[in-house]
């Protein structure tokens, strides 16, 4: 199937939920009544646009039906693909075998190690040469140690581990250290947390300065694996991962288990944060490269009354 089958087809509940509802409310309407402007900011809202992010929308649609447009879904496929300028973000990957750190962060469920193993895979098979390792830094879970080690197996990856409890930084100091000689990409699977725990935010501000101290400068990527399923609350989880270790991107998991998928514009709304992937499933084929305009067609790819 198909990338865009397949982004049509995870996008079902939130296309059910969110457009197939606007265009219930925007069918045969040449101007909108008080009642739809609250209809439409009320469904927007349920798909965690945001509330002033609605507001937005609804305003600028209603000018727009003024003015004389008579296609309000296709005006608001197009207000929705604008303000999703410049959240694309392609993964950064150093030429010429030179060494990549991307550091991979997330509250547990979000998905961090398959996300891990998804972009990993897309990488070995744009260029099976490319030395790729994995790193363990998740020490307070045996079994995450063990699940990370699996996919380096399956994917044939170098893997860099120590004995469970043992501090992440020294993992992520051997495992730079090891990259430093064989050159590619390091992945670094770190512990997942509450961004409401202090400490262990903390611990990962310390990783991050174990990276700058071995290479000389920052990690290439600092990703924020985020649940789409988490909504508003989300929004709140990159906040603070933000703080800590000035997040380069978001890899947005499980789009396909929630209606909420409107989280994607609060997130470029409120935070700037640009997406480098989004998911729709379990295979490795259902995480793809963020692209707004694939994105929003899929979104919109419902049946349309066109006012005469």
């Amino acid at each position: 199937m198909a990338w865009i089958d397949r982004l049509r087809a995870g996008l079902t509940k939130t296309r059910s939920g969110l457009t197939d509802s606007l265009s219930q409310i925007l069918s045969g309407s040449r101007k909108l009544s008080d009642d739809d402007i609250e209809g439409l900011e009320e469904t927007l809202i349920s798909g965690d646009v945001g509330a002033q992010t609605a507001m937005q929308l609804v305003d600028a649609l209603s000018t727009a039906l003024k003015r004389g447009d008579v296609a309000p879904l296709d005006v608001l496929k197009t207000l929705i693909r604008e303000r999703l300028e410049g959240i694309e973000k392609t993964l950064t990957i150093r030429p010429n075998g030179e060494p990549t750190v991307i550091f991979v962060s997330g509250v547990n469920g979000a998905g961090k190690t398959t996300t891990i193993a998804k972009l990993a895979a897309h990488l070995r098979a744009d260029n099976p040469q490319l030395p790729i390792t994995f790193a363990a830094a998740d020490t307070f879970r045996a079994a995450a140690i063990d699940q990370l080690g699996v996919w380096a197996e399956r994917i044939d990856t170098d893997f860099i581990r120590h004995q469970p409890n043992a501090d992440p930084s020294a993992v992520v100091f051997d495992a730079v250290d090891h990259i430093i000689r064989t050159g590619g990409v390091l992945f670094i699977d770190t512990a997942g947390r509450l961004q409401t725990k202090h400490n262990l935010m903390e611990e990962l501000k310390k990783m991050e300065r174990t990276v700058a101290k071995k290479l000389g400068r920052d990690s290439d990527e600092r990703l924020l694996v985020l649940d789409a399923s988490t909504g508003q609350n989300g929004i709140s989880q990159a906040r603070h991962f933000h703080e800590a270790i000035d997040l380069s991107g978001i890899v947005l998991t499980k789009l396909d288990g929630t209606a909420k998928g409107g989280v994607v514009l609060a997130i470029w709304d409120e935070l700037k944060i640009p997406l480098t992937h989004i998911g729709v499933g379990e295979a490795a084929d259902d995480l793809h490269a963020f692209s707004a305009e694939e994105f929003v067609d899929a979104l919109f790819a419902i049946q349309k009354t066109e006012i005469n």
